[in-house]
């Protein structure tokens, strides 16, 4: 079972969403990174369920650094991080463990791991082990942002109601580090919500749209073929549960324009080259040119819904139908924003220290 990502600086996943910990190892960390409680406890609340648009578990995320930091930083050595599940309620899961709900991973899993997987709360495939993924990308969104890097990710579609574009990031990214509920335009949420209460009231669930902004990552990283800087953000971005489409830029919008619109035209400004658009994301030939990282995901709607819906019975192989009961988010995208800025964070981490060895992430020269 693969559950590591990463070359200079690499994680590891851990846990099940009913076990009594999920957790993740960060290794290649370099020594003298400052971890910031404070940093971490916030990018875990913004993962965590809230109002009546959310589940109604609720975990405190009281998570553990039992290895990796000494007095506050990093040493270096392999970090590890623990976070107990304390709300769980497995017995939620007694009548159907045998059916395959549609859209979640239980009859693959049975495909893979011949039944000796944790069913309960859907096991290792849980959108709980994000709560781990988030904890780890927030030391390593932090270590960015002491590098003048900064990450922020707004939900841009909900159920329909789209927000507002990205316009001046500093005082955006602004607005996104005071919101309680990841959009730029207020009123655009507020009709988010109700558009997600009103999937919950119908026993139903919506999906939407995150997209993400990356300023002052630096030029020249990433690789003109297999280590591409798409190529690698995609590759962990699509590890986020629900996320099933990834487009960098104006993506696939590019394929109706022409080569004249959809070229970034290079300008010297006061002796330093930057482009005129930004339509490629900030990436091209694999590689970053300087500007703005824009890209963005497609999160499906949740899977765990209380409609009946048709299935087959595992054990017996008959055809059959499910009401799934338990507790479950009308909608998750707003929860996965916060999944995607940590997820983005650890591949920007690994190809930065991979291109300037890993010492860069701290600043040490030696």
């Amino acid at each position: 079972m693969k559950n590591t990502y990463g070359v200079s600086v690499s994680v590891t996943l851990f846990g099940e969403s009913h076990g009594p910990y999920i957790g993740a190892v960060l290794d290649g960390l370099a020594p003298g990174i400052k971890i910031k409680d404070d940093y971490i406890r916030k990018m875990l609340s913004a993962r965590a369920a809230k109002s009546s648009i959310s589940t109604a578990r609720r975990e405190a995320d009281e998570y553990s650094i039992v290895s990796g930091v000494k007095d506050g930083f990093t040493t270096g050595t392999p970090l590890c991080i623990l976070i107990p599940n304390s709300d769980t309620r497995s017995g939620d899961y007694g009548e159907t463990q045998y059916l395959a709900r549609p859209g979640h991973a239980d009859y693959t899993a049975e495909c893979k791991y011949h039944g000796f997987q944790d069913k309960n709360g859907g096991g290792h495939f849980s959108g709980r082990i994000t709560a781990a993924l988030t904890a780890a990308g927030a030391i390593c969104m932090s270590a960015l942002e002491d590098r003048e890097i900064k990450i922020a990710t707004h939900i841009s579609r909900c159920a329909g109601v789209c927000d507002r574009e990205f316009d001046d990031l500093t005082a955006d990214f602004e607005i996104l580090g005071n919101a309680d509920f990841p959009v730029l335009d207020a009123a655009a949420g507020e009709r988010m919500k109700e558009e997600i209460n009103a999937a919950k009231n119908s026993l139903d669930s919506v999906g939407g749209i995150l997209t993400t902004a990356v300023t002052g990552f630096p030029r020249g990283a990433g690789e003109p073929w297999f280590d591409t800087l798409e190529g690698e953000l995609s590759h962990m971005l699509f590890s986020v549960p629900a996320v099933k489409g990834v487009e960098f830029g104006k993506g696939f919008e590019l394929a109706d324009m022409t080569g004249s619109a959809a070229n970034d035209e290079p300008v010297s400004v006061n002796g330093e080259i930057t482009h005129r658009s930004n339509n490629n994301g900030g990436i091209v030939g694999g590689i970053s040119n300087g500007m703005p990282l824009l890209f963005s995901c497609a999160v499906k709607p949740t899977p765990s819904i209380a409609k009946k819906q048709n299935t087959v019975n595992l054990r017996t192989g008959e055809n059959t139908e499910i009401e799934i009961k338990g507790r479950h988010d009308p909608a998750i995208v707003h929860r996965a924003a916060a999944a995607v800025s940590a997820a983005a964070a650890i591949v920007l981490c690994d190809m930065l220290a991979r291109r300037y060895g890993t010492d860069y992430l701290s600043g040490n020269k030696d």
